[in-house]
């Protein structure tokens, strides 16, 4: 009995000795890991929206939103948002420098925000929400000081590029419903952002787009010419390369009522959902809303004699229709579809095709269509 008890003792300090072993080397590793990545802070108006934005570039890990600059320590959102406590609304941006530069970082971050307004950003006013960029380095504080002097000098603005450069001192982090907020909450992140007049104006200034790579899953490609010519029928092509548009009423999915998602015809990424699909009486598909926002892409559309906005898909760069803003609650919008542009995946072939992430969508409610 006595020797039974020794061994099992031996066996479990054993055990311990090898999950301590594990665990210190877990420790270490986690550690080794995170000592590549650096850290940058940026406040360019609402954190929301600049999470976002850095959140899409390739060797971007993580963007924590936040408050830096104030007087104040571990302040709440609200009183930051008051204006009371001298801090920003910012973000800080954990990268790995082997995969995107500092420098590469300042490129995404002019093209986000307007430089030459010192009292707010877009909608948002107040100190609070104005432009700076925090350096915790040296080698930080002169690529920023550069990179501003650069673009002032680049004559893209009529007024000058005023986002100051100041020594980072101390980060605290947004309260946990800020996190991911574009992620947790679409629709009323959606709703904000396009009715804030920020991507209008960036636009405006740059033609639209990060210009750095963008994270994707690599499953969504837009095939050669040729390959597209094969596949698709006549309407689809004109549809989705030149800009055609079907006639109401006489299309695939304008009166399709069965649950399930629309995928782009020439990539296959996911674009609307049945969810928010609703009778808008005009003969297309319409939705209140992408499945993806980051999959569906806005310009601005010239071809008639008032501008509209035109909606493309992101990796099959085709045109999809354009968007209004006549649409029912939440959102007030109406993306207007061509049918030739979709592959509708009913409900029960999601799993099946790859979509299965997609059948919670289909768990609550969904408006009338």
């Amino acid at each position: 009995m006595k020797k039974s008890i020794v061994w099992i003792s031996l066996l479990v300090l054993v055990l311990l000795t090898v999950v301590t072993i594990a665990d210190s080397e877990g420790v270490k590793t986690t550690l080794a890991n995170k000592k590549k990545l650096s850290i940058a802070t940026f406040a360019g108006g609402c954190f929301w929206c600049v999470e976002s934005d850095f959140e899409k570039l390739v060797g971007v890990h993580e963007v924590v939103s936040g408050f830096s600059g104030g007087n104040i320590p571990n302040p709440t959102y609200k009183q930051v948002s008051a204006g009371s406590t001298e801090h920003v609304e910012s973000v800080q941006v954990h990268f790995d420098p082997e995969v995107i530069s500092y420098q590469d970082l300042l490129e995404s971050f002019w093209r986000q925000v307007d430089p030459t307004d010192n009292n707010g950003q877009f909608v948002d006013r107040g100190a609070q929400y104005r432009t700076l960029i925090f350096y915790h380095t040296e080698a930080q504080r002169q690529l920023a000081e550069d990179s501003r002097k650069k673009l002032n000098e680049s004559g893209r603005y009529d007024n000058p590029v005023i986002t100051e450069v100041r020594k980072f001192e101390k980060f605290y982090v947004a309260e946990e419903y800020h996190q991911d907020y574009y992620k947790r909450n679409p629709i009323r992140y959606h709703y904000y952002r396009f009715n804030s007049g920020r991507d209008q104006f960036l636009k405006t200034v740059w033609g639209g787009g990060l210009q750095l790579p963008i994270k994707s899953s690599g499953l969504y490609t837009k095939p050669s010419d040729k390959i597209l010519r094969r596949n698709l029928s006549n309407l689809q092509y004109q549809v989705t390369q030149n800009e055609a548009t079907e006639r109401p009423f006489q299309n695939a999915y304008w009166d399709e009522k069965r649950d399930g998602i629309y995928v782009d015809i020439v990539s296959g990424e996911p674009l609307f959902s049945s969810k928010h699909k609703f009778k808008s009486g005009t003969g297309w598909p319409s939705f209140t809303q992408p499945l993806e926002l980051e999959h569906v892409v806005e310009k601005t559309d010239y071809k008639l004699i008032f501008p509209r906005t035109e909606v493309r898909s992101y990796f099959g760069d085709s045109h999809l229709g354009h968007l209004f803003k006549d649409g029912p609650d939440p959102t007030g919008l109406r993306y207007c579809i061509n049918s030739a542009s979709l592959r509708f995946v009913p409900i029960e072939h999601l799993k099946s095709e790859g979509f299965g992430k997609y059948l919670a969508e289909f768990t609550t409610s969904k408006l009338v269509r």
